[in-house]
Formats: structure tokens, C-alpha cells, sequence
């Protein structure tokens, strides 16, 4: 079946040769945007699910990391952001009515891997956002051999007082109709272009903070702001909802790092201490984003994540043989 072909921006930092983009209808008639780099030879595909604000080309820096170790990539722009359907009058907002609404997007992109064909077993990396999104969809049943997480948002980092205001204007707003709101205290522009680099929370690393803010220079379209009432709302209950059920069987490797301000560290901590086959890694003076540190940082941690993918697989292909046995 023929993909419709979507605008793919190579102008600014480039990834593996042959990449392109895919315009993708969910079931509920909304349109995203699906980005796949393909890898010689390749060992099998990521499914790559970013985090809020993000956009494909975001992660080209990342699929060459992983075609140079034999691994496709297929990511996604989530509804809402990236160059997908944005949701509300002002696109500069993130919304979303409920979170299961991610789980379509999901859906979607998989039918996308089938249709083009992408190389077997499938494997997870998922970062902040993405990471909430991944938890559910591998609790759902998704069919990847392993999962790689990056700085999951399966809580967010708030104050006691600044978590019970959010709990209340997130009923009330949209209670009032005012749910599409700007959340209180949210950026009206972009992070990386409202705030320096020093003491910024996604990178220490200038050049890697630099092309966030070259990508959304030279294509505002890919910009997004801060969240409304009704996201912030329904962010709170996803998390409080994944905080209760066991983690799922699948092999996991989770990357947080030292200097993490955004997402709740505890929840991390307390996920990855009962998860079966998981083993988190504490990235040493990495803020939020540690796979968009300097090479110094990311080149050992996309060889640990080839390392978990190779062994994840071969555990999985004897496991299989000793059941057909």
C-alpha cells in the first residue's frame, strides 16, 4: 500500500541517507506524521517515541547513532505536536483530550511499520512524554523484543503546593470551559527559545542545545509552548494510573539523569526497582535529555543500548526455540 509522502527537514542537522516521512491517519481521523531512517543490514527497527514538544528531526542525531550500530528507525510526531494535526486555535499549545488518545498514534505508527516493511524485531526507545506513552502501550501488549527509556515522565516534578494547585485548575478549568487554556505558570514560547543555555533542563551540552533551537528557527512550524489545563490534568491521571500496575515483562534499560529537574526521579526510581529483567542507569551530571548530551556521554549509552537490544533478541530467539523444542 502506497504511503502518502509528508515534508521531512534535512536543511538542519541531517540523519542516516535514505530518510523520509509519512503522513498517517489514526483511527480517529487525525493526522500525524511518521519519520523512518533506514539502516544496511540492519539488526531490526526502533520505535522511537519522543516526548512532549519534540518532533521527528529532533531525533536524527540519534537514528544515525543506531543505524551505525545496525538499527533502523521509525519515530512519530505525536497529535498535537511536531507537524501533526495541532488540536486547538493556537497551535503553539499542547493538548490532548485523554492520553489513550496517544495509544492510536501508536497504533497508527505500527500499521506504518507493516506497510513499509521495516526490518524484525521491533524495539522501544522512549523519552519523557514518549516514556508515559511506551509504559502504557507495552502494558497494552505491544510486541517489541525490548524497551529503552529516557528520562520517562512517569510523574512530573512539582512541589507539593504547585501538584495541588495543578490537580485543582486542571478540574476546574475545563469545568469552566477554559480547559484549552494556557496552564498556569507554562511557557507562552518555546523552551529553547525563551530560555539560555546556562542552567537550562534538557542538555549541558551547548552544541546539542544550539540545533533544538536551529530546528525551530528555521521551521517555526515545529514549535510548541506549554501544555493546556486539560493535558496537565490528564498527564496527572496517567501517571497516578501507571503508578499502581506492575511493570510489564519485557526487557528494560532506563537511562535518568543526575541533574534530572523535569520528571519525578522517585517514581523512576520506584518503577525500575520492581521491574523484572530492568536495570536503571544513573547518567552522571546529564540533565533530562541524556541520549542529547555531548558524544562523550551518548556514545556509551547507544553502545549499552545495541548491547541491550542484541542480548534482548538473542534471549528471546532461544526462548522461542526451547517453546517450539
Amino acid at each position: 500500500m502506497t504511503l502518502t509522502p509528508a515534508p521531512f527537514f534535512t536543511d538542519v542537522y541531517t540523519g542516516p541517507e535514505g530518510g523520509a516521512a509519512y503522513w498517517v491517519n489514526t483511527s480517529d481521523g487525525v493526522r500525524i506524521r511518521v519519520g523512518y531512517w533506514p539502516a544496511e543490514n540492519a539488526k531490526g527497527t526502533v520505535l522511537l517515541f519522543p516526548g512532549r514538544t519534540e518532533y521527528i528531526e529532533k531525533y536524527a542525531l540519534c537514528a544515525a547513532a543506531l543505524a551505525k550500530r545496525g538499527y533502523a528507525t521509525l519515530a512519530v510526531d505525536w497529535r498535537g505536536q511536531g507537524l501533526a494535526d495541532r488540536l486547538l486555535d493556537d497551535p503553539l499549545i499542547g493538548h490532548v483530550g485523554k492520553f489513550s488518545d496517544y495509544q492510536r498514534d501508536v497504533a497508527a505508527l505500527l500499521d506504518t511499520a507493516e506497510k513499509l516493511n521495516v526490518p524484525k524485531p521491533l524495539h522501544l526507545i522512549a523519552h519523557s512524554l514518549g516514556g508515559c506513552v511506551g509504559l502504557r502501550a507495552l502494558m497494552n501488549g505491544l510486541n517489541v523484543t525490548s524497551a529503552v527509556f529516557s528520562g520517562p515522565m512517569w510523574g512530573i516534578n512539582m512541589g507539593p503546593h504547585l501538584r495541588a494547585t495543578a490537580w485543582a485548575l486542571g478540574r476546574l478549568m475545563p469545568y469552566l470551559g477554559q480547559g484549552h487554556r494556557l496552564a498556569r505558570k507554562s511557557l507562552l514560547r518555546p523552551y529553547v527559545l525563551s530560555e539560555p543555555f546556562a542552567n537550562n533542563t534538557l542538555t549541558t551540552n551547548e552544541t546539542m542545545f544550539a540545533m533544538m533551537r536551529d530546528h525551530l528557527q528555521a521551521h517555526p512550524e515545529l514549535a510548541l509552548a506549554g501544555p493546556s489545563f486539560i493535558w496537565l490534568r490528564a498527564a496527572l491521571d496517567e501517571t497516578r494510573s501507571l503508578a499502581c500496575r506492575p511493570s510489564p515483562n519485557v526487557p528494560c534499560l532506563t537511562f535518568l539523569g543526575t541533574r534530572e529537574r523535569i520528571v519525578d526521579v522517585d517514581r523512576v526510581h520506584d518503577r525500575m526497582a520492581a521491574w523484572p529483567n530492568g536495570r536503571l542507569d544513573l547518567v552522571d551530571g546529564a540533565e533530562h535529555e541524556p541520549l542529547m548530551e555531548g558524544p562523550e556521554v551518548t556514545e556509551p549509552l547507544f553502545d549499552q543500548i545495541a548491547e541491550h537490544f542484541q542480548t534482548s533478541a538473542d534471549q528471546h530467539t532461544s526462548g522461542k526455540s526451547r517453546a517450539i523444542g
